[in-house]
């Protein structure tokens, strides 16, 4: 058979979209925007939420996480709700919460009700993106132009990863933390007008009833897990690791378990069984792992180690984030010469020397190294998410949309959390040990500057000027050595999911995976 298709053929009658349905993509580009300029503006707007609400290592972490964590978790519920209701319904909703809720976390006084309104965010955010990609599977019937829209539709997380730094640089430096979540405003006004207009309404014609249960336990199954790797990562093996990872591993064989007894699943599991979905699945989960874990620390050595503002921090990023984007549509000429297997696995390996070049030249002084690196990684990532994308959604029938591209999301949600939880945790305990307390420094401002490189900042602060720079100078030390730990961990992540694409993502194993499904089980 032939190996040049990314996705197995449609057996769907299709039709070329027309001009009305492009305008639908581009209204649908905007929450993905919001999402990825969201992601983005968080992760250059820490050192000023440090400063201003003097959260703890965990509590910035846990502003980070909280937010894809709900939103992974509720992700699959989200998706299936969608395909009931109706998937235009479920955005426009998401969307009006997401705005007020974003109103709510501005003003956050504390790091407390900051992480609550994250955990909101996370809440409607998982109503938004399901929807986007279930309706472009259903808009767009033509395979080729399916894969193009996809290509775009990855491409805006890339586009909106390389507005975020310059637009809310330019908020960070003009104004409060606060008003980087502002952004989501302008964004989702016009959706909530030109949405009803131009996207038409889709839903599954024969819907199951909606799984109370399965919906707990698929909550119950991630929350714990997560918490356990980060726990893990934080502390080392213990009982606050052990214990919540027993009880996520149970409710997913439970969640598991129920789906396949159910005559109208949630989610259908029987998916997994196929080589090349599950495969696709994971290079999207950790193709977001590689690129999370890498913004969290190069954001924070931009501005904290080498002193750049938010704005040239982000700038700074742009040439990696076009590579990104340039990569993303590039891919979609190169399958006609090129199998995906093979692209898939070359992009993985240049995300293991993205991180490897950052592991070779981690220094307090590097930046061009660093700019290097990212784009080095930014062609890996533009890579593989279009095409694994593509795989995943092309793999069921339009009425299953919905249930399919929360699996996508639900991926590329999971691999921001563990990107953060893992690489985050590694390097902020890497950090601690490492760190040397300079003489003149109390018993309370060590403590502080030895959690977060942010908390060392704002020590430094109320320091005299000589004592201030000691104390930076041991910080920036200490988190880079980090950085070297964090990046070596990455690089070999990489080349371990690189061996797993090539071995689950060979030409044999892409087909139409609609007809290699199992029957359900009884």
């Amino acid at each position: 058979m032939s190996t040049t298709p990314v996705s197995p053929p449609d057996l769907s009658p299709s039709a070329k979209a027309g001009p009305r349905d492009w305008a639908a993509l581009a209204v649908l580009m905007l929450p993905v925007l919001l999402v990825s300029v969201d992601n983005t503006v968080l992760a250059f707007a820490l050192p000023e939420i440090s400063s201003a609400l003097q959260p703890t290592g965990a509590q910035q972490l846990w502003i980070i996480d909280i937010y894809p964590l709900v939103l992974a978790g509720l992700l699959v519920a989200m998706g299936s709700l969608g395909d009931r209701i109706g998937r235009r319904r479920l955005l426009l909703i998401g969307s009006t919460g997401f705005a007020a809720v974003s109103v709510a976390a501005a003003y956050a006084p504390s790091a407390e009700l900051l992480i609550v309104a994250r955990g909101a965010l996370g809440f409607f955010g998982a109503m938004l993106m399901p929807s986007t990609l279930s309706l472009l599977r259903n808009i767009f019937l033509d395979g080729d132009q399916r894969r193009f829209a996809i290509a775009i539709w990855a491409s805006c997380f890339a586009a909106g990863a390389a507005l975020g730094p310059i637009v809310g640089g330019f908020l960070l430096e003009h104004a409060w933390w606060g008003s980087v979540f502002l952004l989501a405003v302008p964004v989702l006004i016009p959706l909530l007008v030109l949405a009803p207009m131009f996207v038409p309404e889709s839903k599954d014609p024969n819907p199951g009833r909606v799984d109370v249960v399965s919906i707990g336990l698929s909550m119950l199954a991630l929350a714990p897990l997560v918490y356990a790797i980060k726990r893990l990562a934080g502390d080392g093996m213990g009982l606050a690791a052990l214990v919540p990872a027993v009880v996520g591993v149970l409710a997913l064989v439970l969640f598991v378990r129920r789906q396949l007894r159910r005559s109208d699943p949630m989610l259908d599991v029987r998916l997994f069984r196929v080589t090349a979905f599950s495969g696709a699945v994971i290079v999207n989960l950790l193709s977001v792992f590689s690129l999370v874990g890498f913004l969290f620390f190069v954001s924070q050595h931009l501005q904290l180690v080498i002193g750049h503002s938010p704005m040239q921090a982000g700038i700074a990023l742009v040439p990696g984030l076009a590579v990104m984007v340039v990569a993303g549509m590039s891919v979609v000429l190169l399958v006609r010469w090129i199998r995906p297997s093979t692209i898939i696995v070359a992009a993985l390996l240049l995300s293991a020397i993205g991180y490897g070049l950052v592991f070779l030249t981690a220094s307090p002084s590097a930046v061009t190294p660093i700019i290097v690196a990212f784009a080095v990684l930014g062609a890996g990532i533009g890579a593989a998410e279009t095409l694994s994308n593509d795989l995943i959604v092309s793999s069921v029938p339009p009425t299953k949309a919905g249930a399919a591209s929360a699996v996508s999301e639900t991926a590329y949600e999971m691999g921001a959390v563990l990107g953060t939880a893992v690489l985050g945790s590694i390097l902020t305990a890497s950090y601690t040990s490492h760190f040397t307390v300079p003489a003149g420094i109390d018993a309370a401002q060590a403590a502080a500057a030895q959690q977060t490189l942010g908390g060392a900042h704002a020590v430094a602060e109320t320091l005299p000027a000589v004592q201030a720079d000691a104390l930076l100078a041991a910080a920036g030390s200490a988190f880079d050595s980090g950085v070297a730990i964090t990046s070596a961990i990455g690089a070999a992540l990489m080349v371990v999911s690189a061996l797993v694409a090539w071995r689950m993502l060979r030409p044999q194993q892409v087909g139409n995976v609609q007809d290699r499904l199992p029957s359900h089980e009884p």
